[in-house]
């Protein structure tokens, strides 16, 4: 091989490897995410950089952290090309758990922009929110909406801030199922079912409902009730009986009414709730950070990889995507037009 030879090879290699790396870094930084609101890995260590929002007033390392949780709760995973990462519980029970354990952060800022979700997923969030109070306190600031399962997990804070126009509230639980037996018998179909109890099939659409089972159902929806009742009842120093005959019968109140009604601390923006988490942490000069989603060499090529294997296809969906679609039979606190 000629000496010209071998420079150009070397030089192609370079060219190679430059090229991948550019490439790389484009893709990772656009997985790289505001918040923790949608994604986050299984990492039990750091996995999110510091964003500042706003600049410390003084000179300090004091930090106060901004983390958002935004849209429906869900334990399910997201779909698309980060249908390999953690759901939004676990990305948010990690970013508390960075928050708790880094000493320069005094306080903590929850964002809620939700209309609530799943009965589960809202809370092993609010246990998060609960547990990370315990160390540093915690404030939930609600955004156009905090409702339900959003309002449940706002229970577990330190103190709550909600604008003059935030819905919020919502308590309550709401269990749906579809019955299309009627119809299955004007078009001459029957379902061929096999149990081995009487409830197994309580909630299938293909017969009609006994009133044991709409009974046995009821029951369910009114003990995740109570317990959500309970928490209410506990976080806000408010007696059960007085929830029960105001705010607490599932309907959606503003956040003036919420103040009337002792469900949240003051009226304010989040500018507000930085100044209030500053004052409880003690740290009046601290700066404002927001976690970003940091994406690993090894997760790069793993979601990537992952995502070129999947088959191409083409999906219609004549549902609206703002709306979350409610899984038949599974417990949610949602308010009752999310399930139509």
């Amino acid at each position: 091989m000629s000496k010209k030879s071998g420079c150009l090879i070397a030089l192609l290699v370079f060219a190679l490897v430059v090229s991948l790396g550019l490439n790389l870094g484009q893709f990772m930084g656009k997985l790289g995410m505001d918040g923790v609101a949608l994604y986050s890995t299984a990492q039990p260590k750091k996995q999110f950089r510091e964003v500042t929002v706003e600049n410390a007033l003084q000179p300090t390392r004091d930090k106060i952290v901004h983390l958002n949780l935004e849209g429906v709760i869900s334990s399910l995973e997201m779909g698309g090309l980060f249908a390999e990462a953690m759901p939004s519980v676990e990305g948010i029970k990690n970013a508390l758990e960075q928050a708790v354990a880094d000493k320069n952060v005094k306080a903590i800022v929850l964002r809620i922009n939700s209309p609530g979700g799943e009965v589960t997923a809202s809370d092993i969030i609010y246990n998060a929110v609960k547990k990370a109070a315990k160390e540093k306190p915690v404030v939930v600031y609600m955004d156009s909406m905090a409702a339900s399962g959003g309002y449940y997990v706002a229970c577990g804070a330190t103190k709550i801030v909600a604008s003059e126009t935030t819905l919020t509230a919502s308590i309550g639980v709401i269990i749906e199922t579809m019955n299309y037996s009627e119809l299955f018998g004007k078009v001459g179909l029957s379902m061929a079912t096999f149990t081995s109890g009487a409830f197994k099939d309580s909630l299938s659409g293909a017969r009609p409902m006994r009133e044991d089972e709409k009974a046995y159902v009821q029951n369910l929806v009114t003990q995740m009730y109570d317990r959500f009742l309970g928490i209410v009842s506990e976080a806000r120093g408010v007696p059960k009986d007085t929830l029960k005959s105001t705010v607490a019968d599932g309907r959606v109140v503003t956040g003036r009414e919420a103040l009337a009604a002792k469900l949240v601390d003051q009226i304010g923006y989040v500018e507000d709730a930085y100044a209030l988490a500053r004052e409880l942490g003690e740290a009046a000069d601290a700066a404002v950070v927001r976690y970003k989603h940091e994406v690993s060499l090894f997760d790069a090529f793993g979601m990537a990889s992952a995502k070129a294997a999947q088959p191409a296809r083409v999906q219609l969906d004549v549902s609206s995507g703002l709306l979350p679609k409610l899984q038949p039979g599974v417990p949610y606190y949602l308010p009752a037009h999310y399930a139509h």
